[in-house]
């Protein structure tokens, strides 16, 4: 555990205390400290992005009786083609075994459509298209103009089992249909709802805030004040955070001062389980998180460097509070900077405390430009293109990759990982293969 104390200017650290560490190790330490998933059980239409935590059998047979997939005449397929007395109509929605359809026998069909039950003795169903109406009569009910099918002919020979779904084709009671920690989707829901779930165990959402720091920092809806920027951190990540599932309050901007950057963390960490920051982290004499975090919540600061560019200040720490424990992810102030290193390390985070095993997609890409490397590993925003290039897809540079720079981040749909400067490799070519991490799939 890393201690740091507030000190003056003129005395504070010119090398920072905390140990460079690699992104891999980053992201290590924060899974192993993440405790044991919390659940909760939601509606099913209130499910979506959520992350099963048990395994889903079917409570019932789908579908749970014969059915017919077409409209048409249910029939027996060894009467082969010909002429068929219509017997009576089953709509879908009728109710199996409580019909009163007489048995069907050799020469006789009964109407059909998608979806209905069928006559157990039914061995085919006969689409509408392959028949004739030979003879109609008058009928009671509201049909037609009160007419209704009485006999019709078979254009086509039948065969044993055509268009008929058999109990439990689809998925049969007790079935394995969804496996724990599955995401669910819109397909999901409609398989949980057919198989019979109204409720369901999902892993519980952590509350997330955000809060920036900065004396330089103003929200925006004002005119800009002198020596100010707007505050556009604080949204990018609020953004990044409703895009992937989560609901994060709002804490507002932290002057730097100790008394104001302690009782804003101070309010925002009885609310929350995760505290994001920005700024505030690196070797400046305002740079305040690291002292407040240790002197005044006695947070453990798990890592306090990281050997990337850019992000090298983002810091994780942890502290108990009322016997719970509380997450704060210090990110730099630069905008890529917090965006970079929110999606490697925030998202991680958050996914694993809530089970979400997915992971980023990773692809090799070709560069349509040199890069001169950088002695960290660099993480530069990138455009990818689906071009004809061989197998793989074409990587373009959004221009100049300084952390500060957010106009480079528009359009941008990955992260090229560009390995770390060596001796024998000092830049990468047009048409050199890197890994590529896509942060947008639309």
């Amino acid at each position: 555990m890393f201690q740091v104390n507030f000190v003056k200017v003129t005395t504070r650290l010119r090398e920072s205390p905390f140990p460079m560490i690699s992104v891999e190790e980053a992201v290590e330490k924060i899974n192993f400290s993440v405790p044991k998933i919390q659940t909760e059980i939601v509606n099913v239409e209130n499910a979506y992005n959520r992350i099963l935590t048990d395994n889903v059998y079917s409570k019932y047979d789908l579908p749970p009786f014969k059915a017919s997939i077409k409209d048409g005449y249910a029939v027996l397929a060894s009467d082969g083609k010909g002429r068929r007395k219509v017997l009576c109509g089953v709509k879908a929605g009728a109710v199996p075994g409580l019909l009163s359809i007489p048995s069907l026998k050799p020469g006789t069909c009964v109407r059909v459509n998608t979806g209905a039950p069928i006559p157990d003795e039914a061995t085919a169903v006969v689409q509408v298209e392959d028949t004739i109406l030979v003879k109609k009569r008058n009928c009671n009910e509201t049909e037609g103009e009160g007419e209704e099918e009485e006999e019709i002919e078979i254009k086509k020979e039948p065969k044993e089992g055509q268009d008929i779904r058999p109990i439990g084709c689809d998925i049969e009671s007790g079935d394995l249909v969804l496996e724990a920690f599955t995401s669910i989707g819109p397909a999901e829901i409609g398989l949980l709802v057919a198989c019979g779930y109204k409720t369901i165990a999902v892993s519980k959402l952590p509350r997330i805030g955000v809060l920036s720091t900065g004396d330089e920092l103003q929200e925006v809806g004002k005119p800009l004040e002198p020596g100010k920027v707007y505050d556009s951190n604080k949204i990018t990540l609020i953004s990044l955070l409703k895009e992937n599932g989560f609901n994060p309050l709002d804490f507002g901007i932290a002057v730097d001062t100790n008394f104001d950057t302690e009782m804003k963390i101070k309010n925002a960490i009885d609310q929350v389980d995760v505290l994001v920051t920005t700024g505030s982290v690196s070797m400046g004499d305002r740079d305040l998180l690291k002292p407040i975090l240790t002197n005044c919540f006695n947070a453990k600061i798990h890592f306090g460097r990281v050997n990337m560019k850019p992000g090298k200040p983002t810091t994780f720490a942890t502290c108990l509070l009322s016997n719970k424990t509380k997450y704060f992810l210090c990110l730099p102030g630069n905008p890529v900077s917090a965006t970079v290193t929110a999606r490697l390390f925030l998202l991680p985070l958050l996914n694993k405390m809530c089970g979400n095993h997915s992971k980023p997609i990773v692809v090799q890409a070709v560069l349509n430009s040199s890069y001169e490397l950088d002695p960290r590993p660099e993480y530069a925003r990138a455009i990818i293109k689906w071009e004809k290039h061989g197998n793989l897809p074409v990587a373009y540079s959004t221009g100049d990759q300084i952390s500060s720079k957010l106009l480079n981040c528009k359009n941008a749909n990955a992260l090229l990982m560009l390995p770390g400067r060596t001796t024998e490799k000092q830049m990468l070519k047009k048409g050199d293969v890197v890994s590529a991490m896509l942060t947008n799939l639309k």
